[in-house]
């Protein structure tokens, strides 16, 4: 199926886009991050297991386990703080 993601601040300024669309296998967000960490570089270093990185699914903050659908955006971020 077809997924768009985008990658913001630190992940995106790693993977070199902020943007892309990608056909997948994955069934799952967890899936997902899993076949970007195989493509090795960047995607690798930066959405590596033991990171923090939080998820979005279609706009909404949530867990590695909510199902993929076609055409959902998925985006990828560094936990952000501020003051």
């Amino acid at each position: 199926m077809k997924v768009n993601l985008r990658y913001f601040a630190s992940i995106r300024e790693a993977v070199g886009h902020g943007a892309e669309a990608v056909d997948t296998a994955a069934t799952t967000l967890g899936a997902l991050r899993d076949e970007l960490i195989a493509r090795g570089g960047a995607h690798a270093e930066s959405l590596a297991r033991g990171k923090a990185v939080r998820v979005a699914y279609n706009q909404v903050m949530c867990d590695e386990t909510v199902a993929l659908t076609e055409g959902c955006e998925v985006a990828f971020f560094p936990p952000v703080t501020g003051g």
